[in-house]
């Protein structure tokens, strides 16, 4: 490519000093355009002054004259390197050939892809490049690495490819009215030497910064989760001799059960699930048969709790419907049928839902009430099996067939301790092994297997506690993020 002549200079008869640029006749004031200051020993030159440069061949399938070769895209050209294992071949004529090999010490640069990124070829051997690479050669003695690292500047500075005053594209003209320092040749290699010796101090800061935004990041919820887990364990709050064991609290549970079954309210399990301890070993004693299940709970609980089958404490268990919807977002008085977006780990959002068709029958059980503990039973592995209590509610909502509705008497439990533990990552792991389709991007868990899963029952005073505490704790969690 020719480039057209550019003569930079500084006009300091008045501070503060002015740059300006002559191109044959016309002289233009540049101070703006300059990016940053330098030393006086130093110029600002346009890339084309000392630069020849030029683009590869664009891959055209209906041009097949030439020898095939093989060539590089930006896909191959990274920061200071390059993939070879998957090198593409097309035709290149003789002239073509000339134009498009890159050879040892060129400086390539992106100029698709993203946009800026460089690399010196260091190879022994030639390389073609294709139209989105820029090959690089000096007219004159320079340090190719010391204009790697200004371009490695430019790209982290935003000055290419960025947003703003930085060169958002970079064609063939943009790169070669680029505005680069020209040091003296020496101290371009003074100044490579030094950055390489500070390079590996630097890898070791960026990746220790790495490591601590990363914990920042999820120290938080990494601390939530230990929250959850150290309360149902009993570890969260200490236990109250004075407290109803939760073994009385059970009874007391079976016998509303029972009361129910009776009415005809709520129907007889066919396989009732009793689980008692001895010498702090849980056994569990279904259709007369008793059976240690050490094995199967998935840590130790203190004296006064109890294990139980989820199905044992739940008086009903619901699955909603999946009509066909008609928009998005209820908004006043029609029904929407909730997603399973709308159930978020411990809390309910009931703007994510979408709108009935308005012949579709409602019936009263259908229906999503305040106190409701809702949780999700199909979707991305990440949605399902989080559960939530229903807070508040200011729409008409019912129940798909990817959520479920456990309802229990408030006088039994914290609803939220059950929401809790549900969401406690032991028992979430349980969830997770009793799930169909694991090798699918879709998985579901039935009603009946959401029954079967084991939940540390506290005193009903300590599950207060417990939701309490971790009320108070979660803010303070908050405050890290």
């Amino acid at each position: 490519m020719k480039s057209t002549s550019s003569f930079i200079q500084i006009n300091s008869c008045n501070l503060p000093y002015t740059f300006c640029e002559q191109i044959g006749k016309e002289i233009k004031d540049i101070s703006d355009e300059i990016p940053f200051d330098i030393p006086e020993s130093w110029c600002w030159c346009r890339l084309d002054s000392i630069f020849y440069h030029n683009t590869g061949k664009a891959l055209n399938s209906s041009k097949t004259q030439g020898t095939k070769m093989q060539y590089i895209t930006t896909s191959n050209l990274y920061w200071n390197k390059f993939e070879l294992d998957k090198l593409k071949e097309m035709p290149f004529t003789e002239n073509e050939i000339e134009k498009c090999t890159v050879s040892k010490g060129d400086l390539l640069v992106c100029e698709g892809g993203d946009i800026g990124r460089a690399a010196i070829w260091n190879y022994d051997y030639p390389m073609r490049i294709q139209n989105h690479i820029h090959r690089i050669r000096p007219y004159l003695q320079v340090d190719m690495y010391f204009y790697y690292y200004v371009f490695y500047l430019y790209k982290s500075a935003g000055l290419i490819g960025g947003k703003g005053i930085g060169i958002q594209g970079l064609s063939t003209n943009a790169l070669g009215s680029l505005f680069i320092p020209l040091p003296p040749l020496a101290e371009q290699r003074r100044i490579v030497e030094k950055i390489e010796q500070l390079l590996p101090f630097i890898e070791k800061y960026e990746q220790a910064e790495t490591q601590l935004t990363t914990l920042n990041t999820t120290f938080p919820e990494m601390l939530k989760k230990s929250i959850l887990q150290e309360a149902v364990q009993g570890k969260l709050v200490p236990q109250n001799p004075d407290d109803e064991p939760a073994s009385v609290l059970l009874e007391r549970i079976r016998a509303e059960k029972q009361k129910l079954i009776k009415a005809g309210k709520i129907k007889k399990s066919k396989h009732e699930s009793v689980i008692i301890t001895r010498d702090k070993i849980p056994y569990e004693i279904v259709d007369g048969k008793e059976r240690c299940i050490a094995d199967d709970v998935p840590f130790e609980i203190p004296d006064t709790w109890c294990w139980c089958r989820l199905g044992t404490i739940s008086c009903y268990f619901d699955a909603g419907k999946s009509p066909n919807c008609i928009k998005q977002s209820v908004t006043g008085d029609e029904y929407g049928v909730i997603t399973t977006t709308s159930i978020q780990l411990g809390y309910f959002n009931e703007s994510q839902n979408k709108v009935l068709p308005p012949n579709f029958e409602v019936k009263e059980d259908m229906k999503v009430k305040k106190g409701d503990i809702l949780i999700t039973r199909a979707g991305p592995m990440n949605r399902t099996g989080v559960a939530c209590v229903v807070k508040e509610i200011h729409y008409n909502l019912i129940l798909s067939d990817k959520t479920i509705r456990i309802n229990m008497p408030d006088e039994f439990f914290d609803k939220d301790y059950i929401v809790t533990v549900l969401n406690s990552p032991n028992i979430r792991e349980q969830i997770i092994r009793l799930m169909s389709g694991m090798d699918k991007q879709q998985v579901n868990i039935s009603q009946d297997k959401y029954k079967t899963v084991f939940i540390p029952l506290p005193p009903l005073e300590e599950q207060h506690r417990i939701v309490a505490k971790i009320e108070e704790l979660m803010q303070y969690c908050d405050r890290l993020k």
